[in-house]
């Protein structure tokens, strides 16, 4: 059985790609496939923490191997090193490919290509090499991307009913992204149960979404979220203005004002939801 390493990072939700290996998969040699991501960076000067790097890759890689495997094909994933020519080459090296697929935009917008990558990955392994471009804009699908960025208030009744709403309305793919508590392991592991919470939520009521913890700065973390996914529109939800250092914050007007994204401001009482 051939396996077939896939290296791509944000064209890893192209249909484009999809398509190749899912023709690929139909030649009837019943292929693995291993979906590597090297690990997120932003692109601007803004401190990331490596859990938020990290999870925005594996967002990609889980979507991806999610996608395939709903297609009945045999697929694992993997987040490499940032670099994506030292991730090609960890790969190989872990994973002993027979062949390798390297996804990367079009010319005039890929730094990967610009890199020279895929000329260096065929003389460093010796293994075929096929390179797909996807156009995202393109090749836009008629979804729309929510990014909802919650953290105590991300299980509220108020929130996931807007969600909900909003995906009756049309389809949505919703990334949830949960700031952590401070930078230490604790607020790390407060913000993924929470996470994982939500997620298994919105699976169960049949809603699309895929999430990761962010930065402890909300702020932060929506500016490296816009960097890390492709996003139509924001939803941020929040405690009461009494009780909300995110609002004492002005994070609402900040975000409105740095980006051209709609902005939705949810509202959640979890105070008034226990009692």
């Amino acid at each position: 059985m051939a396996k077939v390493l896939v290296v791509a990072n944000e064209t890893l939700g192209g249909r484009t790609l999809l398509n190749f290996v899912k023709q690929r998969h139909a030649r009837g040699d019943h292929p693995a496939f291993v979906v590597v991501a090297p690990m997120a960076r932003p692109k601007a000067g803004l401190v990331v923490y490596d859990d938020a790097a990290r999870g925005a890759a594996q967002v990609r890689v889980d979507d991806m191997v999610g996608r395939l495997r709903d297609e009945g094909i045999e697929a694992v994933g993997d987040v490499m090193d940032p670099d994506p020519f030292n991730a090609v080459m960890d790969a190989v090296g872990e994973y002993s490919p027979d062949e390798i697929v390297v996804s990367t935009h079009p010319e005039t917008r890929s730094g990967w290509l610009r890199r020279d990558l895929i000329e260096r990955v065929t003389d460093a392994s010796g293994l075929p090499v096929e390179h797909v471009v996807v156009d995202l804009d393109a090749e836009r699908e008629d979804v729309t991307q929510t990014l909802v960025v919650a953290n105590q208030t991300v299980e509220g009744a108020p929130l996931f009913g807007l969600l909900k709403g909003k995906a009756a309305e049309k389809p949505h793919r919703f990334i949830v992204v949960v700031p952590q508590a401070g930078g230490g392991g604790e607020g790390a592991a407060g913000a993924q149960t929470r996470l994982q919470h939500v997620l298994e939520h919105m699976r169960s009521e049949g809603l699309t979404g895929t999430g990761a913890i962010g930065d402890p700065d909300p702020y932060t973390a929506i500016m490296n979220a816009l960097q890390f996914y492709r996003v139509d529109e924001i939803v941020i939800s929040t405690h009461p203005e009494t009780r909300s250092g995110w609002l004492r914050n002005d994070l609402i007007e900040r975000v409105r004002r740095a980006t051209a994204k709609p902005v939705e401001h949810v509202v959640v009482d979890v105070e008034a939801a226990r009692s």
